[in-house]
């Protein structure tokens, strides 16, 4: 059999790996060389200078290539570098349509960057319900822009019939995977042209690395314009950083499968609980996305929201009590975390548009780690309660970190 054809458990540990024919290492070492002799000047180099190439970040973006079923991959400094990179794409004045209540930094890219620089215009609409996609179309729109499952809001939307739709109107289909994982989810398997993560989240999953893969489908054009703004964008990941991510790309599907346990478990409990006004969460049979969830996902994925039955200061006195969720950005650690996505992850997005795509100010976000669920559930349980006991003392103007 061949390491491609292989199972996801397998696939993890196997992908991108050629080891080392030097020394028979077994992983991939860290390349830190900047340069690389050359035999000849202007001859055939399979490695010449660290920004174009270095074979650390190479078995990094083919790992996570092979993962995904793409044809290639390509590794960045981080996840919006990598988002800034599939936007460079586009020509000037070009339109995207784009799923609403997505990630703040990607809304603030598109709207206080990419406007300015390139002319970028964005619509934002629910494309959980694709004849909202034909209302948004005009004659310069060149791609769709999906998160799913989304941030914070956890919608997924049905990539085949987007991937239908582009194909039809000849879009670039671009699916934001970080949420999912390719455990969970491969979406060019159901006609996404690229696929972007943060790797800073799942695929390195230890929060310790800074990075971000785009991988694209068999498609020549795309990976020509792909391999240019790599090269001369220069936002590479680092070979530690693709070291790092390497490593823990190893352990992808055991630590997802736990993330995906503890997410369903709590969230089937919170959504019972008697102090909890709504959690987000697709697993969730009261989810408008189940069906589809189910049919199109091997997991619903480690992050849930909710809503408390109470004020927005509640929502702050909970996350203060909290033991276990270290209150911070970011998702996808082995660790559980906690967030106000108003005033952290998306206070980039305006409040009034925040408010319409459905993103309250007393959202919470939780990043659920795989901790034993039940300690979880106890560190959750005696957050509430106490919680509740000093929600009318709560600082109105306490701090949180700010967008990130």
């Amino acid at each position: 059999m061949t390491i491609i054809n292989s199972k996801i458990d397998t696939l993890a540990v196997h992908a991108g790996n050629p080891g080392d024919s030097v020394t028979g290492a077994v992983t991939t070492p860290i390349y830190t060389s900047s340069v690389y002799r050359q035999q000849s000047p202007g001859g055939e180099k399979a490695f010449e200078y660290g920004r174009v190439s270095n074979p650390t970040r190479s078995s990094y973006e083919q790992a996570v290539a092979e993962l995904e079923g793409a044809k290639k991959g390509y590794a960045f400094s981080s996840g919006v570098a990598a988002i800034n990179a599939v936007l460079d794409i586009l020509g000037v004045d070009s339109h995207i349509i784009a799923t609403d209540a997505l990630y703040g930094g990607t809304y603030r890219l598109f709207e206080e960057v990419k406007k300015y620089s390139s002319g970028l215009q964005a619509t934002y609409a629910n494309l959980s319900d694709l004849d909202n996609l034909e209302e948004s179309l005009r004659e310069n729109t060149k791609m769709v822009w999906v998160e799913t499952p989304s941030n914070p809001l956890l919608r997924v939307v049905d990539l085949k019939g987007l991937s239908q739709f582009c194909s039809k109107h000849g879009l670039i289909l671009v699916v934001d995977n970080t949420f999912a994982t390719p455990y969970n989810l491969k979406p060019i398997s159901f006609g996404a042209d690229i696929v972007i993560h943060s790797a800073s989240k799942y695929i390195s999953g230890h929060s310790d690395v800074i990075s971000g893969v785009v991988v694209v489908k068999d498609n020549d054009e795309l990976i020509k314009r792909l391999d240019l703004i790599h090269l001369a964008g220069g936002a590479v990941s680092s070979p530690f950083d693709s070291f790092l991510a390497t490593r823990g790309l190893r352990t992808l599907a055991l630590r997802v499968r736990q993330h995906n346990h503890n997410a369903l478990t709590l969230a089937k409990w919170l959504e019972k609980h008697e102090l909890v006004k709504k959690v987000y969460y697709p697993g969730l049979e009261s989810s408008p996305d189940y069906q589809l969830a189910k049919e199109q996902m091997k997991g619903f994925g480690g992050v849930l929201s909710l809503e408390l039955k109470g004020s927005d200061n509640l929502a702050k006195a909970f996350l203060a009590e909290l033991e276990l969720f270290a209150i911070t950005v970011s998702a996808g650690g082995v660790e559980s975390l906690s967030s106000i996505p108003a005033l952290m992850s998306h206070s980039s997005i305006p409040k009034e548009v925040r408010l319409e795509q459905g993103l309250s100010d007393g959202l919470i976000r939780l990043s659920i780690g795989i901790e034993d669920v039940e300690d979880l559930k106890s560190d959750i349980e005696q957050a509430l309660i106490k919680a509740t006991a000093r929600e009318d003392n709560i600082n109105e103007d306490i701090e949180y970190n700010q967008a990130v």
